[in-house]
């Protein structure tokens, strides 16, 4: 039996035992509901994002860590204020990073619930020597100081903004994590290979790529393709155009002309050829 938490928005879901009852587990750990808990970075907040039920052992990472307790308002007090210092301690940081003249963009900062440890996330172009920094931190804010790069991503998860769509970036609000994307999936979907078209904020091919590929791979393998030799109801014409989304065909025929034909119309018309 496990309970699925979230430590940030749209963010990996991770498996604690409930350390109760199915029963109890079930009433108590609801979907939104925080809790205390503790990993291996300390003592943090989460919430639920999964609630309990039972998995097989090969989804579990062992040992499988207790929730600690339901997040009191006290606690969410405590969270409010952490995340507060922990935007104050941003431009501070930012300032530091200049005077050491390192190469690095800071994004954002948390510390985690317990405040034992504070962690910046920055991106840099390359490996960056930080030890002196973290040294110089250290000294201002009295507690552990963790620096980690991240990449240009996992940004745009942390920052969010709207995509190309007019909508909040997938990443940000619900994608829990990344999945490789392909040049070929833009051409799978005969999409204009221009950057700036196929591109997200944080100038990767846009996920979104990946969602419907598998239907494009299975529909292209009932069209034909370009090249083609094909008959039609206007005659014989090669394939110059295939529309998987739409399952149409553009074909050039003996004379020049160039026509469209939907897959259907033309699959019809070969059952008639046949009959």
């Amino acid at each position: 039996m496990v309970v699925g938490v979230r430590f940030r928005r749209a963010g990996k879901i991770y498996y604690f035992d409930p350390g109760t009852s199915p029963a109890e587990a079930e009433a108590l750990f609801r979907p939104g509901t925080g809790v205390i808990i503790e990993t291996i970075r300390g003592i943090e907040f989460g919430k639920v994002a999964v609630p309990p039920r039972e998995v097989g052992g090969e989804d579990v990472v062992q040992p499988l860590k207790k929730v600690l307790r339901l997040a009191s308002p006290e606690d969410l007090a405590i969270v409010a204020l952490n995340q507060q210092d922990a935007e104050r301690a941003l431009p501070l940081c930012a300032e530091r990073i200049r005077a050491h003249r390192l190469p690095m963009k800071l994004v954002d900062a948390e510390y985690t619930f317990d405040r034992a440890k504070l962690i910046f996330y920055f991106t840099a172009e390359g490996r960056v020597d930080f030890r002196a920094l973290v040294r110089d931190l250290a000294s201002i804010f009295r507690t552990r100081i963790e620096l980690r790069q991240i990449g240009v991503r996992d940004e745009a998860k942390m920052r969010g903004g709207l995509g190309p769509c007019g909508l909040p970036v997938c990443c940000a609000t619900w994608l829990a994590e990344f999945q490789p994307i392909t040049i070929k999936m833009a051409k799978d979907q005969s999409l204009v290979l221009n950057p700036s078209k196929i591109s997200g904020l944080c100038g990767r091919l846009m996920c979104c790529l990946r969602y419907e590929h598998e239907q494009y791979e299975a529909t292209r393998e009932t069209l034909p393709i370009v090249g083609e030799e094909i008959l039609t109801p206007l005659g014989e014409g090669e394939v110059v155009e295939v529309g998987a989304e739409g399952r149409t065909v553009v074909a050039r025929l003996r004379d020049g002309r160039m026509q469209v034909f939907s897959w259907d119309s033309l699959l019809e018309f070969w059952n008639s050829q046949l009959q």
